[in-house]
């Protein structure tokens, strides 16, 4: 005996007739899902925003030595504390160009302070495209062309100098080149580890799992600037610039990958019960297949989120320890760097100039935030 369906409570209908979807809603289904995220981070204008400065800023890197009129350690030992300049494009009605005023230099031994007189009268046209001092383009071309320079008898500082008449902005572009790379190595380095130790905790559970979770409770219990201070103050002195700038990149990614693993271990732990991963492993999927595959790819919204907001603590920590003198030192150029030549608080409220190295870093440190939270709402599924 076979038993019939009484259609009486069935909707034999379809929900949806095909028919009835517009063009740009059909678009809208069959649209990539990189698409999708892209229409939803556009709508964060000020993620969008933010994104595109720090695309700017990075693109700038390789060139900075072009675009900075002077080199990080050019000396101007007569212009010493010397005001930010302005550009200027008329003098009394007339068109000139861009063009600066002259400035000479008084020692006031009354004050115990450089004074600086402007003369108003020479118009001085900027130089395009000029050539000065010698500088490495992409970091391998040696070049000595420069896109603005300061015509003869006159200076360029647009942001002033500091105490041994070096010009702050040229100083800031090339510290950009090592504050934010430090970022992009300490974040490689931590994703490295915190995905991998996430992983194997996550997957594996039992007694690796146990393991993992008490080496991160270890690290995490130390006090973070200690420990900062600690492992920097064991790299040695005789090291040049650019092996303390990777040994710091390092230890910044080793101190930071704890919370990252936490993050994938809890996430690995419910999506290893899923029926595909399951499948998986019936098929005979390796383990090292099973996390790449089909676990990694369901959690990489979460990384590329946790990435944007995780740089912005390796530049300030690389900030901090230059500070403080335990990070870069001088002659490398970072901001960290500059701050620590800008610690006398008397020469900061005479010569408030030299404290301008704070701006770029508070600037960079919220546009990675924006970022941050735009990818995460755009790569967040149940947000529309």
């Amino acid at each position: 005996m076979s038993i019939q369906p009484d259609n009486r409570f069935v909707d034999t209908e379809p929900w949806i007739d095909d028919a009835d979807i517009s063009a740009p809603e059909r678009a809208e289904m069959d649209a990539p899902g990189w698409l999708l995220t892209w229409r939803k981070f556009r709508r964060h204008k000020l993620a969008l925003v933010s994104g595109v400065f720090l695309l700017l800023c990075y693109l700038m890197l390789p060139v900075a030595g072009f675009i900075a009129p002077y080199t990080p350690n050019e000396r101007s030992a007569d212009y010493l504390y010397a005001p930010p300049q302005s550009i200027n494009l008329w003098h009394e009605g007339s068109f000139v160009g861009p063009y600066v005023y002259p400035v000479t230099a008084k020692a006031d031994l009354v004050n115990f302070r450089w004074t600086y007189t402007t003369d108003e009268t020479r118009p001085m046209p900027l130089e395009f495209f000029c050539e000065g001092d010698e500088y490495n383009l992409f970091g391998v071309i040696p070049s000595d062309t420069h896109l603005v320079c300061a015509p003869d008898g006159a200076t360029l500082f647009l942001w002033g100098s500091d105490r041994l008449g070096r010009d702050v902005f040229s100083r800031i572009l090339y510290g950009a080149q090592l504050s934010l790379t430090v970022g992009i190595i300490g974040i490689t380095v931590s994703f490295l580890l915190g995905i991998t130790f996430g992983a194997m905790a996550g997957y594996f559970g039992g007694k690796t799992d146990w393991i993992i979770n008490r080496a991160i409770e270890i690290l995490r219990s130390l006090p973070e600037l200690p420990l900062w201070l600690a492992l920097s103050a064991a790299v040695p002195s005789n090291w040049g610039p650019v092996a303390v700038f990777f040994i710091i990149s390092i230890i910044l990614g080793i101190l930071d990958w704890p919370g990252l693993a936490r993050a994938v271990r809890s996430k690995f732990l419910s999506l290893r019960e899923e029926e595909y991963v399951k499948a998986a492993e019936m098929m005979g999927a390796r383990p090292a297949r099973v996390i790449r595959r089909h676990l990694l790819p369901n959690f990489m919204s979460h990384l590329i989120a946790s990435a944007t907001l995780s740089i912005p603590a390796m530049i300030l920590g690389e900030t901090a320890l230059s500070f403080l003198g335990l990070g870069l030192r001088a002659p490398a150029v970072s901001w960290g760097v500059m701050l620590n030549d800008a610690q006398n608080l008397a020469s900061i409220e005479i010569y408030w100039w030299t404290a301008i190295p704070m701006l770029p870093i508070v600037v960079v440190v919220l546009a990675f935030n924006f970022l941050g939270d735009g990818l995460r709402a755009s790569l967040d599924p149940y947000k529309s």
